[in-house]
């Protein structure tokens, strides 16, 4: 199972929910799902099943209010599965959630708004061979070049409690989890793919890249 396809599918119908906001998708370490979800299947040299569940459908802005679920979320499906190359998209249909967001080889991510609230979840099982039992390429994977993701550099963190974070001032130092010269998480959408240093470049900081995990492209 591609993590790469995955997230780029997930980031893609992100960005093309119809909601009044921005939202971005993270992975979740919460597969579980309540009530039901829309789920499509894609058939093509990589397949794969998705599935969104909308939280309150009422906060889609798409001027198709009284129009069926389906009908709405389906450009948004159509622009997810562009960045698996050529193929063909089912018919959308209505899925017991706990069951599609729990399967084996599906990655769920959360949808949320800037304030990180939670309006979608998004789960995906990914196909890497085609009929021929053959793997995905570099070929295919440039088709999902242009999808934008969020890259974090991490260099530490720590938990408070509610009081501590209250009582927080400027000039107040916050000890962090790891050593000062220790090399910084690079997460990709919220997933740990490597480790590297921060440096200054044309006054501005950046990150070395050191080392990249094995298996971040694939799990």
């Amino acid at each position: 199972m591609s993590t790469f396809h995955a997230t780029a599918v997930a980031a893609a119908i992100a960005g093309r929910l119809p909601f009044g906001h921005p939202v971005v998708s993270n992975p979740t370490t919460d597969p579980g799902a309540e009530g039901t979800a829309l789920a499509f299947t894609f058939t093509g040299a990589t397949g794969a099943l998705i599935a969104v569940q909308v939280l309150d459908p009422a906060q889609l802005q798409d001027g198709s209010a009284k129009a069926a679920l389906v009908d709405r979320l389906h450009p948004v499906f159509e622009a997810a599965v562009a960045v698996l190359g050529a193929g063909a998209l089912g018919d959308g249909h209505e899925v017991d959630a706990a069951e599609v967001f729990t399967a084996a080889g599906t990655e769920v991510f959360d949808v949320v708004g800037i304030d990180g609230t939670l309006v979608a979840r998004t789960a995906v099982r990914i196909d890497d061979e085609d009929a021929g039992g053959r793997t995905s390429s570099p070929q295919r994977l440039s088709r999902i070049a242009g999808v934008e993701m969020e890259l974090v550099v991490e260099i530490g963190r720590t938990r408070m409690p509610v009081r501590d974070v209250l009582s927080l001032e400027p000039g107040r130092v916050v000890e962090l989890d790891r050593a000062a010269g220790s090399p910084a998480d690079i997460k990709l959408n919220g997933r740990l793919i490597g480790y590297g240093t921060v440096v200054v470049a044309d006054g501005d900081f950046a990150v070395r890249v050191e080392r990249i995990l094995d298996g971040a492209e694939s799990v």
